[in-house]
């Protein structure tokens, strides 16, 4: 009896062709992009399989993380307090350039300020800086950088953004001592601003006070009232301040009442100053001149002879010798 094997089927059916297959994966790939495309579709499903990938991400970049920390964190000691100098020096160096632009910020407001002070009236200035500083303290005497090389002259008035600072002493070329208004033996003719009344700013050795000793006790004087310069003295230009007044104490058993006002210019904080030229200053007389002329007369009225030159003024001629 002859046996024959089993038949063996397949448990699944034939399916479709690999090329169907292929085509059917086409459309239904063209299908969701196009569906996600408008309306966002795989959206949700993108961001579920982002979650579900991301610990495998994070296991990837972990030896990279870990290699800039372990970089970053085991720099060497010696590097670090470089870094930590360098950084240092910089800041240093940026503090110190600050310092100079605030300094020169003051300067600058200093000097418009002088200027739009010394604008307000018609006299010729020039900016001067102080090089030097009396250390007597009883003396409030400065040398400046200008001298007659730069037109400086004895007398000329000094003042700052606030009002007068002193006047010239002795002019040397290249330099000039100056006195402060605030020294004891300086004097500087006054006038208060209210109502024209006249007196004279005495120094008193110290620079935020002045005294004015010569006004009686019924002087129409407040304590507020503005002092200006009254130009009388020839020194300094007529209109500058001078100083405020602070106090005004009446004596009754005395002649004079014992006034003191505030000086309106920073004397001990100001460096730079300006220089004042007069604008309208008087014309100078020559002694000479006059003389001669009165010689001329002297002569044509036949009086030449030695009266006639000793009236004159001039020196006699000498005596021929018998």
């Amino acid at each position: 009896m002859e046996l024959r094997g089993t038949e063996t089927r397949p448990l699944l059916t034939r399916g479709p062709s690999l090329g169907v297959r292929a085509l059917l994966l086409c459309f239904l790939s063209i299908l969701l992009m196009v569906l996600d495309h408008q309306q966002g579709t795989l959206a949700n499903l993108r961001n579920g399989i982002a979650v579900a990938v991301y610990p495998v991400r994070f296991l990837v970049n972990l030896p990279f993380s870990v290699a800039r920390w372990a970089d970053d964190s085991l720099a060497s000691r010696e590097q670090l307090l470089n870094t930590n100098a360098t950084l240092q020096r910089q800041l240093l160096h940026q503090n110190a350039r600050l310092q100079k632009l605030a300094a020169l910020e003051a300067e600058n407001r200093s000097l418009r300020a002088m200027m739009q002070s010394s604008s307000e009236f018609a006299d010729e200035v020039k900016v001067t800086e102080i090089i030097s500083v009396a250390l007597d303290p009883f003396q409030h005497r400065i040398v400046i950088d200008k001298g007659t090389l730069e037109g400086a002259y004895q007398g000329q008035a000094l003042i700052d953004e606030r009002g007068v600072m002193g006047q010239i002493t002795r002019a040397e070329p290249f330099s000039s001592e100056a006195i402060l208004i605030s020294d004891p033996s300086h004097a500087i003719p006054v006038e208060v601003n209210r109502n024209g009344l006249r007196t004279i700013a005495v120094g008193s050795g110290d620079v935020e006070r002045l005294t004015l000793p010569f006004l009686p006790n019924n002087a129409d004087i407040e304590v507020g009232d503005l002092l200006v310069t009254s130009g009388l003295a020839g020194k300094f230009p007529a209109g500058y301040p001078v100083g405020v007044v602070v106090d005004v104490e009446i004596k009754p058993g005395e002649p004079f009442a014992s006034i003191t006002a505030k000086p309106t210019a920073a004397l001990n904080q100001s460096r730079r100053m300006l220089m004042v030229w007069p604008s309208e200053s008087p014309e100078p007389t020559f002694p000479e001149t006059e003389l001669q002329f009165e010689a001329d007369a002297a002569v044509e009225t036949g009086d030449g002879t030695a009266d006639g030159q000793e009236d004159a003024g001039l020196p006699a001629a000498p005596e021929e010798p018998q």
